[in-house]
């Protein structure tokens, strides 16, 4: 269907987690909002992802008893990202993040949690904390959305159970324990009969968490504000009004019509992640082609703001968010992309080794420090290998990728090529291209000190947070354990961006700009449409939903207040 008006006050193009917080902001400030999405589903990469939101000083940071304050973010952010670049886009977010969190919370169905214990990436430097600068959303009920739930993109398969079923964190170290502890095979036995229950109803889960349940709650929020959403639509070109962008040209079917806006387009619509030139303009070319992000993103945005004369902010630390991943076959023939980004790296039992059979980082590192070093080490040649490697007992215990924990067959996987078994490590570097002798000695190296729970070779496990991503029932050290129990296993692990850091230069209202610094009235840009403000450096998890959301309320405030004045004016012309 086409939009139900020729003329809207605000044009959101992109239903992720920016664009939609854009729109509900506009609506609930009573604008008048069209969503324009490409596919037939609202949640962008949003709705795959964890949901987790960095807002350092947040409501919900007090709520929970935790302390924080805005000198100290600007004390952790000014070691983390040491550019003076995009210092004031720094400071309005810290100034303003806690107030939009608070106006999401009081205005539209969003609702948040901290999480009490998630430290920040490099705890040991000064205003960094050990939790609760994360949000994440609360659990949200699919039904509640009717007959749109059906439009709320599904996540990951990989990421759910009995192929639907949503797990919150809390939940995993219960479904690891289920047979061992009571209280945790009877949480178990709950959540799978809520999601048979569920299953009646619904083709998946409706018990939402993590980036689908943030996905859900904004999709609510446009609902209720009767927000008009047209899906399956590009937007060809904007519609300049002398200088002012004044609308869109949609393409929709084999139909171009032009929508108007009187207050502004907004853009939203996921970076470029996913476009062959502009990966190879920008990214590394050791960097590859991979994503883990929705393959909608494919530069819309940027080209439809540089053709008005927008500015691109090209001056990252790194161009775009990075975490190792591995390929995969779907049933259905579909290439999966498996994000290692907490669920098994810095457990105790596995190491990671380059191409020569040496370990090359720290395994408990971030996900974008761990990239970084993948790119480091393969001195700029694309499709490097690299590879995770485990034994029998880590296999159960934690999984590898998406194989999760307890899988008793894992045939599937090793006819694939996905999983690669051998029964002693010689026979496994063997089989995935390595010489053998090179990958003994540095498992034997490994083994030696892990057995008492030390890496002496890279730290791994001496920082709150990288404790924090391993196995705390593991002791002396939850990131280490030595590689024994035949048979072993290597997954080959590839850098991958989960999201772009380069896009428009914008000002503290979110407005785009022009490369003399001025703003294009009308145009305004938020997500990965927006160059990062963290300039592609990674403080914390949550770094890009955090501004997303920020901007987005940023972006939708700004257009309600000069709609506001425009009336104001207008009655005292009267």
């Amino acid at each position: 269907m086409m939009p139900a008006h020729e003329t809207y006050d605000v044009i959101v193009i992109g239903a992720g987690a920016g664009g939609m917080t854009a729109a509900a902001v506009a609506a609930a400030e009573g604008l008048r909002v069209l969503v324009i999405e490409k596919t037939a589903f609202v949640g962008g990469t949003t709705a795959w992802s964890d949901g987790m939101i960095w807002i350092p000083a947040n409501p919900k940071m007090r709520e929970a008893g935790l302390s924080d304050s805005v000198a100290d973010a600007v004390q952790y952010l000014l070691s983390t990202v040491p550019e003076a670049a995009n210092a004031g886009l720094r400071a309005a977010f810290l100034a303003r993040g806690p107030e939009a969190i608070a106006y999401l919370e009081a205005n539209t169905e969003v609702r948040l949690q901290a999480v009490k214990a998630y430290p920040d990436y490099y705890p040991e430097r000064l205003g960094a904390t050990s939790g609760g600068r994360v949000l994440e959303p609360v659990a949200f009920d699919g039904t509640r959305l009717g007959k749109s739930f059906a439009r709320l993109r599904p996540p990951l398969p990989e990421f759910t159970l009995f192929g639907g079923m949503m797990v919150n964190r809390l939940d995993i170290p219960h479904l690891r324990r289920v047979g061992k502890s009571l209280r945790s095979t009877m949480r178990a036995a709950r959540l799978v009969s809520e999601y048979a229950w569920q299953r009646l109803r619904s083709p998946r889960g409706t018990t939402l968490h993590l980036g689908n349940a943030l996905a859900a709650r904004l999709y609510a929020s446009l609902l209720a504000r009767q927000v008009d959403i047209l899906f399956s639509a590009d937007v060809e070109d904007l519609s300049m009004q002398g200088d002012r962008v004044g609308g869109v040209v949609i393409r929709h079917g084999s139909r171009d019509r032009l929508v108007a806006a009187r207050r502004g387009v907004v853009l939203a619509t996921g970076g470029f992640s996913h476009d062959a030139s502009l990966r190879k303009r920008f990214f590394p070319a050791a960097a590859g082609f991979v994503s883990a992000t929705s393959t909608s993103g494919t530069g819309d945005g940027l080209r439809l703001a540089t053709a008005t004369g927008a500015a691109l902010d090209t001056e990252a630390t790194s161009p775009a968010y990075w975490g190792p991943a591995s390929l995969f076959r779907r049933s259905d023939g579909s290439r999966g992309v498996f994000p290692h980004t907490v669920t098994d790296r810095a457990k105790p039992g596995v190491i990671a080794v380059n191409a020569a059979g040496r370990r090359f980082v720290n395994e408990a590192l971030s996900h974008h420090e761990f990239v970084l070093a993948m790119l480091r080490d393969g001195n700029g040649e694309p499709d490097r290998p690299f590879y995770l490697i485990c034994d029998r007992q880590f296999l159960w215990s934690y999984g590898l990728g998406r194989i999760k924990p307890l899988t008793r067959n894992v045939r599937r996987y090793v006819a694939s090529g996905e999983l690669i078994e051998a029964p002693d490590i010689e026979q496994l570097a063997a089989r995935i291209g390595l010489k053998p002798s090179a990958l003994a000695a540095t498992v034997a190296n490994y083994n030696g000190d892990a057995r008492d729970g030390r890496d002496p070779e890279f730290g791994r496990g001496s920082t709150i947070y990288q404790r924090h991503l391993g196995d705390a029932t593991h002791k002396p050290n939850p990131c280490v354990a030595p590689i024994v129990r035949a048979p072993f296993f290597a997954m080959r692990i590839h850098p991958a961006d989960l999201g772009t850091a380069i896009g428009m230069k914008v000002d503290a209202q979110a407005r785009v700009l022009r490369e003399d610094g001025t703003p294009i009235a009308g145009l305004y840009a938020c997500g990965n449409d927006m160059a990062s403000i963290m300039n592609g450096n990674c403080p914390a998890p949550g770094i890009t939903l955090g501004p997303a959301l920020m901007f987005g309320y940023i972006a939708g405030r700004h257009l309600a207040e000069g709609a506001a004045v425009e009336r104001v004016a207008a009655t005292a012309s009267v």
